[in-house]
């Protein structure tokens, strides 16, 4: 049974499928009072559209009602020792949420916690994001499952997080990244081991792209990156996602991004509202997924 998600390998196969399912039984109008008269806070290190507007309804849908501290409200490690806070915290509410950037903050917060521990976003993992693609992905071409998602860009927290959940419902996922920016060898190897899919790692988008059926990219520098941003603009020059690389795929292809997205950047411009891009039901999804996956846990 899952208690907490602190990385998207948390989950089993079984508990990927349940909290998909329960995402969509919610989107269909399934009722839970499994919140009821308990609180969640959200203790977040980085700022959010998604992700605190998704929690901070799924948290009301379920009964409950929702706490929200700002990065300088909270300061893990700064302001408060994480255990002391971490200490607090699960005495007088029911869940905690946390956005934070190093995984060893959450991983350290869940230690003391006599609550569920959900991330909403580390450096090294994005477990939510994953969910709700995955949820995405069932709803828009009915199973993960033999599907191929390929991704282009940095090997980075979204692309890690969805790559397991992508192998582990047995489907086949791709990334293409510029040299430098791939998956360290470790990752790779424990990819290659995860029962299910294949995966694959390309040096070029146009190749993996051929006989894909999603699509999916993020922005080149993301936040904490920001020094970066004008070496990774040119590193990243050939690998913008545009209607042609679509084109190149297969013919029912989906495009997809976990948004904010940069246009002229990572995709050519009007990109998001191409006939093929499901980017604002992925970015609704969250909610759902959510919302699923805090029943699940409680």
């Amino acid at each position: 049974m899952l208690n907490n998600l602190i990385k998207i390998s948390d989950c089993s196969s079984e508990d990927l499928n349940n909290i998909i399912n329960l995402g969509i039984d919610f989107k269909d109008g399934k009722k839970s009072d499994s919140l009821k008269n308990k609180s969640a806070v959200l203790l977040f290190d980085k700022p959010s559209l998604r992700t605190k507007l998704s929690f901070m309804i799924g948290v009301k849908k379920l009964g409950g009602y929702p706490v929200y501290f700002s990065p300088e409200e909270v300061g893990m490690g700064v302001r408060e020792p994480i255990e002391d806070v971490s200490s607090v915290v699960s005495r007088m509410a029911d869940i905690a949420i946390i956005r934070t950037f190093e995984q060893e903050k959450i991983e350290l917060f869940e230690k003391y916690s006599k609550v569920p521990v959900i991330n909403a976003l580390t450096d090294d993992e994005h477990p939510c994001q994953a969910l709700a693609d995955v949820m995405t992905i069932t709803e828009k071409v009915g199973t993960v499952k033999d599907k191929t998602i390929t991704f282009i860009g940095d090997s980075n927290n979204v692309a890690k997080s969805l790559a397991y959940a992508v192998l582990s419902l047995g489907g086949n996922f791709n990334i293409a990244s510029p040299k430098g920016y791939e998956f360290n060898k470790s990752t790779i190897n424990y990819f290659n081991k995860l029962s299910g899919g294949n995966f694959n790692s390309y040096d070029n988008m146009m190749e993996p792209a051929k006989n894909s059926d999603i699509i999916y990219t993020d922005v080149w520098a993301s936040m904490g990156q920001e020094s970066e941003k004008k070496k990774r603009l040119n590193d990243f020059s050939k690998f913008q996602v545009s209607s042609s690389v679509l084109d190149n795929a297969n013919k029912n292809v989906k495009f997809m991004h976990d948004l904010p997205a940069h246009p002229g950047e990572e995709i050519e411009e009007g990109l998001l509202y191409d006939p093929r891009s499901i980017v604002f039901d992925q970015a609704e999804n969250r909610l759902w997924a959510q919302t699923g996956l805090m029943d699940y846990i409680l």
